[in-house]
């Protein structure tokens, strides 16, 4: 289900944003059009649509507009022209009530710098929207203390931000932003600010959370290894247009110009590259019904030294090799079970490369890939690792 949706969004900041509309329709490039205008174009023609519990990432150099890109989507920056569709609703038709209704019930922004009331305590930061909504006192103070359970914070609440750290007084934002229950949060440099040990500890934190709670989150960061980490799809950001979209799979491995493959170029790879990314699929296959001929005949058709046994409904059940298979064969036998190595490496389809090196360096025996109930997806062999480990350089050359 599309939660959010923006339709051929622009604007440009300045006294004579029509002319340089048309300057932009008619090519012309940023530079071009501020030495004639003295406008900036913060936000080019941006189109994408944003599935419900959904981690989005805007991600891109300073000025590339991804924070105003965010704050048009909530109006705090009026757009120059284009939609903004929250539950297909358009925000940019709405008046002021109707925006405002909107951000209370469907919104939460958390912010780079925490905006914590320093004389409140934990407790009433959190429940200051609540107390902005107009609801009563003992309710919100309940609703914020279930909050602050949640983000880890509850024997906190009497506290004063000073007296937390960094990554915590963030928690109290996060937290602020959650407890009105919104079904979107708007996330702009929320980890930038704090040391790198803290932001990686934020990181763990909003994925534990997302894992529990299924919000829609769109994050803006400047950092790439961040929106690796936590995006499950990225529009990178130029010059206020978006150059692609992408899980992080598809942008390091699929970068749509010499931009992209720049920006990407320094990624450990192997981090962010998936069993599910370089598997083969396992086509060859034989069920428990079958014989060792008929495996045997198998392995022999597609150039393999052994083969996968699963269930009727393609469940694993383990791996029969070539000589066992000719051994069975010249012993007459009629069926597989004597020869089924049961116990094989299996992984699930969101490993990380990194971890399958171990895995195929010390295994004898190619590595399953099953879902959680067991189902044969795919395999792993030693070549898929090294390809999906290297991709080409500038010269053209392969690089790992």
């Amino acid at each position: 289900m599309i939660k959010v949706q923006a339709e051929h969004l622009i604007k440009i900041f300045g006294d004579n944003p029509n002319r340089a509309l048309k300057m932009l329709q008619d090519g012309k490039s940023k530079e071009e059009i501020f030495a004639a205008t003295k406008t900036t174009v913060g936000v080019y023609d941006v189109s994408f649509e944003i599935n419900e519990g959904e981690t989005f990432v805007l991600m891109g150099l300073s000025g590339s507009g991804k924070s105003t890109l965010l704050r048009c989507l909530n109006r705090l920056i009026e757009p120059t022209s284009g939609k903004v569709l929250i539950d297909d609703r358009d925000i940019t038709e709405m008046d002021e009530n109707q925006l405002r209704e909107t951000r209370r019930s469907k919104l939460g922004m958390v912010f780079q710098r925490f905006a914590l009331f320093p004389h409140r305590t934990v407790l009433d930061n959190v429940a200051f929207g609540l107390e902005i909504q107009g609801l009563e006192k003992e309710a919100r103070l309940e609703k914020a203390r279930k909050t602050l359970e949640v983000v880890g914070l509850k024997e906190w609440e009497s506290s004063l931000p000073a007296q937390l750290s960094g990554g915590m007084q963030q928690r109290v934002g996060l937290a602020r932003a959650l407890a009105s229950d919104p079904d979107i949060l708007l996330m702009d440099e929320a980890f930038s600010a704090l040391d790198p040990l803290i932001r990686k500890g934020m990181q763990d934190e909003l994925l534990s959370l997302q894992a529990t709670l299924n919000k829609t989150i769109i994050f803006v960061t400047h950092d790439l290894d961040e929106a690796l980490k936590i995006g499950d799809r990225i529009a990178l950001m130029k010059d206020g247009a978006i150059i692609q979209v992408g899980t992080p799979e598809e942008i390091l491995t699929n970068p749509a110009n010499d931009y992209v493959e720049k920006f990407v170029e320094d990624v450990d790879i192997s981090k962010i590259l998936t069993a599910e990314g370089v598997m083969k699929k396992a086509d060859a296959v034989v069920s428990l019904k079958d014989g060792p001929r008929l495996a045997m005949r198998r392995m022999k058709e597609n150039g393999i030294s052994s083969i996968f046994v699963v269930t009727r409904d393609r469940k694993l059940t383990g791996l029969v090799l070539a000589e066992d298979a000719l051994t069975a064969i010249e012993e007459h036998k009629e069926n597989l079970d004597d020869i089924i190595i049961k116990d094989t490496p299996r992984v699930l389809p969101d490993t990380p490369l990194v971890d399958l090196i171990p895995l195929v360096a010390d295994s004898r025996y190619p590595i399953a890939v099953v879902n959680e109930n067991n189902t044969l997806l795919g395999v792993i062999v030693r070549g898929s690792v090294l390809a999906g480990m290297v991709r080409k350089g500038d010269n053209g050359q392969i690089v790992a």
